[in-house]
């Protein structure tokens, strides 16, 4: 008697059709973005679609030390080479940035890093470096560069009144927006903190590995107390990546902590601000 077709297959378990866990996800909307974060000890990359939401997983590298504006650019287009392709890119640097170009660069002048001598040859090719247009070339899309703190905090205000975003990290940044719309920049993190030192000093990474954690958080506090009367801010953002060592239970309502991913979700904004009027740095 021979076998039917049907029959042949009895008993031996039969491959199931694979289930696509993406298939009941809405296509992601271009433009997409390529948003780029540069910091003093690492280099990240990410792409955004139009709503802001990754359509990849994050790429990071360390940053070089001594860091100068070549060899950074050389990397940075090393470190997007795997992602998706995108119209359009946003960078966070970590100093003053107007209109693209290069106005302070203090944790890519040093020797050997943050808390490192500074290299004054370093000081002067990155002194009114135009990075945009560098990148433009570079990346092959139109790319505009702005503070990494005000990047930060364009993912996180909420558009309404006086917001103000601090980052902790490497050093210390602060981006503030009225009504959604970025102000000009101002370098809060390099003016006098306390015992003659500035707030990049005094709470950036190597004070706090120094002092440990409960002393740092006391001099966090310090420093909420002087933007407080400094801005008069209706509310206050803490970002970058030494945030979630923030003491949450000693915050006031006013003041969040928010996630170190907005440094990459805020490229977004400067392409699409909260509010009327272009944030570009």
């Amino acid at each position: 008697m021979t076998t039917s077709e049907n029959d042949a297959g009895a008993g031996i378990p039969q491959p199931v059709p694979a289930v696509d866990a993406t298939a009941d996800r809405p296509a992601p909307e271009h433009p997409f973005t390529l948003a780029v974060d540069i910091g003093g000890t690492g280099l990240k990359a990410s792409v955004l679609d139009a709503k802001g939401a990754m359509v990849a997983d994050r790429v990071k590298i360390p940053t070089p030390h001594p860091a100068p504006p070549d060899k950074l650019v050389v990397l940075l287009k090393k470190l997007i080479g795997p992602l998706p392709s995108a119209e359009r890119a946003s960078v966070g640097f970590p100093g003053m940035v107007r209109e693209g170009v290069v106005l302070s660069a203090p944790h890519l002048v040093t020797v050997s890093g943050p808390g490192s001598d500074v290299d004054d040859h370093l000081v002067t090719q990155w002194s009114g470096f135009d990075l945009a247009s560098e990148l433009t070339r570079e990346f092959g899309m139109p790319t505009k560069v702005a503070n990494d703190a005000d990047i930060q905090g364009a993912a996180v205000v909420r558009g309404r009144g006086l917001e103000l975003a601090i980052t902790l990290g490497t050093g210390f940044g602060s981006g503030l927006f009225y009504n959604g719309e970025l102000m000009p920049h101002i370098e809060i993190a390099h003016q006098p903190f306390r015992k003659g030192e500035s707030y990049d000093e005094q709470l950036g990474e190597a004070s706090r590995k120094e002092i440990g954690e409960t002393r740092w958080n006391k001099r966090v506090m310090k420093a909420i107390d002087n933007m407080r009367a400094l801005t008069l801010f209706d509310h206050l953002y803490i970002g970058g990546g030494n945030s979630r060592r923030v003491l949450r239970r000693h915050l006031p309502d006013d003041v969040t902590v928010v996630d170190n991913t907005a440094g990459i979700l805020g490229g977004i904004r400067l392409w699409v601000p909260l509010r009327g009027g272009s944030s570009d740095g």
